[in-house]
């Protein structure tokens, strides 16, 4: 891991892990303004996967996301499956954003001021985010080596047809 990585996945992390602690503390406060976004996400949530039974209750749901991100940004920061800590941070920031910082449902302008503030801060991670997210680290991603393997398969399947053929025809002269 580069020095770069090193500093800066903790640094992208910190927010999460205060965030996270934060949300758990005063999840039924925090629950009054993510109900109208939990309300609109619940059941394209039920849709999307039938199979998990998501709770009705939003501080609930407010918890869950709070230890999702503190969990997320405990092995961001530790560089543990950086990819899928990033894509899981990304998405909880989503439904978080949207449901605490609504600057556009302000009259007051300096409290729209400081909403507009933190809805960009949390955009501005969410980009962090989804740069770590496709983070390879110098190594070749998943899909270049479909495709860069798919290629060297298909090169060495002539190769060996060739051979094939000369070796046929050097066993037909021997023979013949």
């Amino acid at each position: 891991m580069t020095a770069t990585r090193l500093i800066a996945r903790p640094l992208l992390a910190s927010t999460f892990v205060f965030g996270g602690v934060n949300a758990l503390r005063n999840a039924p406060a925090l629950a009054a303004k993510a109900k109208p976004v939990a309300d609109r996400l619940r059941p394209m949530l039920q849709k999307t996967v039938p199979q998990v039974k998501i709770p009705e209750d939003t501080v609930t749901l407010v918890r869950i996301n709070a230890v999702a991100q503190i969990l997320a940004a405990g092995t961001l920061a530790r560089g543990r499956a950086p990819r899928l800590s990033s894509t899981v941070l990304a998405a909880s920031l989503l439904p978080t954003t949207v449901a605490g910082h609504q600057f556009w449902n302000e009259s007051d302008p300096s409290v729209r001021t400081n909403q507009q503030i933190h809805f960009f801060k949390n955009l501005s991670m969410l980009g962090g985010l989804l740069l770590a997210a496709v983070d390879t680290e110098g190594q070749p991603g998943v899909a270049w080596r479909a495709k860069h393997g798919a290629t060297a398969a298909r090169r060495q399947a002539r190769h060996l047809a060739r051979q094939a053929k000369l070796e046929a025809r050097l066993a037909a002269k021997s023979i013949g």
